[in-house]
Formats: structure tokens, sequence, C-alpha cells
């Protein structure tokens, strides 16, 4: 969108209120408004929007824009923060209150009580305009205006910025708003998972037959350890325990789809990123052995009481999508290559084994396995043949 100074700050409130349609991206949106403000004559050196999320590790996006350099987009955790916008106490005090503020930058007096503005005031700014964005939740969130000016802001720069904070605020919950939706899947059901359900795989039934290699590990003596242990100290370990191997399988290129108490559903497919079935085989073996050496460094951590814990590798078509009743669904893996890998799992137990793989994954492993024996699986008529890792005993 072009915008002139003569066009006026109504061209920018006008395009907000109509939702921004042109901009694909919150920082294209926010580079639209900022360059248009600068046209429409309200001499901006920075901005910054802040907006706060619902994630578990993310507690909001700090999005700052500099005239000369563009869009700089950062998170912010929880905890302490070197983040001026979650760290500054005039801005941690407007986003409890809703009430904004503007300091004139004059003096190293008139920032004293503030090292954001102590720092912006030693870079040559001479004017800082902090304003609430309130989304129709009441929730606080903000954006900050800056200026070099050697007047500071005028009366008409201000009113000019007040005139956008409303629309601004609607376009800007709109967007954490699909932001929010894709964390909640991304963190539920994972990235995927969540892009199927996001673009409309939401009706019961919605499924995709995909190839993948299906990962199912257990933690071994979970049943006795939950009846001898605190509730909180069993959710301390077994979280502790899925940080040994969630990561490591996302790194791995795999995708984890269900936690079903100390047990975790996985799948690596094979499309993804053009990954052929010897690649899928070598990631998920890859992250098998780091996951089992993440395990070990645990129990070395542990006094006592340390983990097992079992996992199969299989190879096979699923059935990949919506199963349940009504509007509860869960957005999981069936068929019978999955009721495979869960019978390898139980073997791992009786074998003494960490890693067994079926016969269909070995045909395409590249790593070092050993034959274990052929075994009589529940459901399966025929004997499975079944490998393990060549370094284990």
């Amino acid at each position: 969108m072009q915008m002139t100074a003569g066009a006026g700050t109504q061209t920018i409130v006008d395009w907000l209120v109509g939702g921004a349609r042109s901009a694909t991206s919150p920082e294209g949106m926010l580079t639209t408004l900022y360059e248009g403000l600068v046209a429409a004559g309200v001499p901006l050196c920075c901005a910054t929007v802040f907006v706060r999320t619902l994630h578990p590790q993310v507690m909001g996006r700090r999005f700052h824009w500099r005239q000369a350099g563009g869009i700089e987009i950062e998170e912010a955790s929880y905890g302490p923060s070197d983040h001026p916008e979650t760290s500054d106490s005039l801005l941690s005090s407007m986003c409890e209150t809703g009430d904004g503020f503007r300091r004139r930058l004059i003096s190293t007096a008139a920032c004293s009580d503030s090292s954001l503005l102590t720092r912006l005031y030693g870079e040559g700014a001479t004017d800082y305009l902090a304003r609430p964005l309130i989304f129709s939740d009441r929730s606080i969130h903000m954006a900050t205006w800056t200026t070099r000016e050697p007047g500071g802001f005028t009366a008409e720069h201000i009113a000019a910025i007040d005139s956008i904070i409303a629309p601004l605020a609607r376009v800007a919950e709109i967007y954490a708003l699909r932001r929010t939706a894709t964390n909640f899947l991304d963190t539920y059901v994972g990235r995927n998972a969540g892009e199927r359900i996001l673009s409309g795989a939401i009706r019961r039934g919605d499924t995709l037959a995909i190839e993948a290699v299906i990962w199912l590990s257990d933690m071994r003596g979970f049943t006795a350890r939950a009846d001898r242990l605190p509730p909180q100290a069993l959710i301390d370990l077994l979280n502790r325990y899925f940080d040994c191997q969630v990561p490591t399988i996302l790194a791995h290129g795999g995708e984890v789809l269900k936690f079903m108490g100390d047990g975790l559903l996985a799948i690596f497919p094979t499309a993804r990123h053009g990954n052929s079935l010897a690649e899928a085989c070598a990631n998920s073996v890859g992250a098998a052995i780091d996951v089992r050496n993440n395990i070990a460094a645990f129990n070395a951590s542990l006094a006592t009481d340390t983990v097992r814990f079992g996992l199969a590798l299989h190879i096979g078509e699923v059935l990949y999508g919506n199963i349940g009743s009504g509007n509860r669904l869960d957005f999981t893996c069936i068929g019978p290559a999955v009721n495979l890998a869960a019978r390898i799992e139980k073997l791992t137990a009786n074998l003494g084994r960490t890693v067994l793989v079926s016969s269909a994954f070995s045909r395409y492993c590249t790593k070092s396995l050993t034959p274990v024996g052929e075994f009589a699986l529940a459901g399966f008529s025929a004997a499975q043949p079944i490998f393990g890792l060549s370094d284990e005993p």
C-alpha cells in the first residue's frame, strides 16, 4: 500500500479498520503502518509492539522497528528477562493499569527512573510515547513510539498516533489469536497435525494414509513407581523423562503425536522434506541412540531408582487423522502397523533390550542390527522376526 504525506493518517486508519488485508504477516503489517506514519509526517525513528501470548515457554513477542533497519522480532520467555518491554517498571505498570504515558527525553535526570529511557536518551531520542493495546478480552499489551526530532512529538503527531491505536489493537488481536491457535495445536497435537487441523481437517473421519516410521516408547516399571512416589514427584520425573525424548525426536525430523501416561507415540513421515524410507529409518535410529544416551545421563543424576525404557521402531502405512465421537476428537494414527509396534515394544522388557525393530524396518535401516529371534505376537498370525541394535548385549 502506497501512502503519501498528503493522505494523512486517515488512510492508515481506514486500512487497519479494513483488516490490513494487503499485509501477509504481522511484520508486514507493522512495516506498512510505520512507514505510512512517517510518510504522513510523524517523525518516528523507532517503534515497538509487544504482545503477550499463551505458550508454555514464550511469554510474549516483541516487534521492534527501526527506520533504517526494518522489523526485528524477538520472543520473551518466562522468568527474568533483559527485554526492556518486560523488565522496565514504567512499561510493566502500564500493562497492569492500562494507563499510557509520554516522556520528554530532555536530560539524564528526566530518564533516571527507567534504564530503557536512559538508553534511548543516550542514543539521541528526544521523546517517547507508550500506549496500551487493549484486546477485546481486556488483556493489555503495548505499543511504543520514539522520535529524535529536536522538539519531540507535537500535539498533532500524538493525535495521529492515538488515532490508530484502537484499530491497531484489533488487527494485532487477530494475528495474536491466529498464533495462539497455532501454538495450542503445536503444543498438544504436533506441528504437522496442527497444520492439517488449521487447514480444515477437523471433521471426524478426516484421515490421511501415510507411510511412516512409528516410534512407541514406554518407561519400565511405571505402575510400581507411580504407587510409591508422591504425585508431584511422579509428574516431575515424567517431565524430565520426556525431556530426554521429545526435543531429540523433533530435532531428527519426527513428530510427537501423543503421551499415554509414561508412553510416547511419534512418527517419522517418509514424505517430509522428501525423505526416503532409508532416510526416515536413519533419522529415527539416530534419535533412538541419542535418547538412550540422554536417559543414561539423566540416570547419572539420580541417586537411586534409575529409569529404564523400551522403544519399538516399525515402518508401515498408518491412518493419520481425526478419530473420536461428536465434537470430542483425537488427532492420532492407527492401523495394523501401530499395533505391531505396540507388540514389539512389549518385547523389550521380556528380552532385556532397550531398542527393538521390525523386519520391515530392518530392510531399510543402514545401522548395524542383529536378529534376536522370531516371536508370536498377539493379533498376528505369523511369527514376527525381530531385530535389535548390534551395540546392545
